[in-house]
């Protein structure tokens, strides 16, 4: 997910002056698939399992088809190059809820605030649009720059799922964080931010 990409067709939905949110496209699948292999990005999500490219194209299909999740990719201004992706998923519009995840290519890339940007476009959307009340996240224990980064963006600690993951020999903790929609809006309400890419 580390090659830039010229595609303008692309439409942009949320962006701030460094980075845009787009959806997923099936040409994107070839930068996307590599990264599923990153030795630290396995590690910090957590992920166990091996993919083929056919699975990883099938499951951005199938996203792309779902409701109550809203995949997108993380892509720099000043080149399009991708980044990441950040996912609001099993959203529950009696409940007003929904699963946050997060994720940064590579260490060039992270530690400069991307992130942090893309979260706050995810949460603006999520409380402003999509009318949730409640975005929840899990973060692994050992990953403490990412626990720094939530609790400083507002995320409430709610509890500690105990060895909820088996990873290198070892059982790690998780942490549950969630925030509401009005702790959302005290802290940075108005974020400013664009629409839709203007044409030309």
């Amino acid at each position: 997910m580390s090659q830039p990409t010229s595609s303008p067709r692309v439409p942009r939905l949320l962006e701030t002056e460094r980075i845009y949110l787009r959806p997923f496209e099936t040409t994107d699948v070839d930068d996307y698939f590599p990264g599923l292999f990153d030795p630290e990005m396995r590690k910090l999500t957590g992920t166990q399992n091996s993919f083929t490219r056919t699975q990883v194209e099938r499951f951005v299909e199938n996203a792309g088809q779902d409701d109550s999740r809203l995949m997108l990719l993380i892509a720099l201004q000043e080149n399009d190059q991708l980044i990441g992706e950040v996912v609001l998923m099993d959203m529950h519009a009696k409940n007003r809820s929904a699963h946050l995840r997060i994720g940064i290519d590579r260490a060039e890339h992270q530690g400069k605030g991307y992130g942090s940007e893309a979260l706050l476009l995810m949460l603006d959307y999520g409380f402003g649009i999509c009318n949730l009340h409640r975005i929840e996240l899990e973060v692994y224990a050992f990953n403490e720059r990412a626990v720094r980064t939530y609790e400083r963006l507002g995320f409430q600690r709610e509890g500690i799922r105990r060895d909820a993951l088996y990873y290198n020999h070892q059982y790690h903790d998780a942490i549950l964080m969630s925030m509401l929609e009005h702790e959302f809006r005290e802290r940075h309400a108005p974020v400013q931010m664009t629409g839709p890419a203007r044409q030309g």
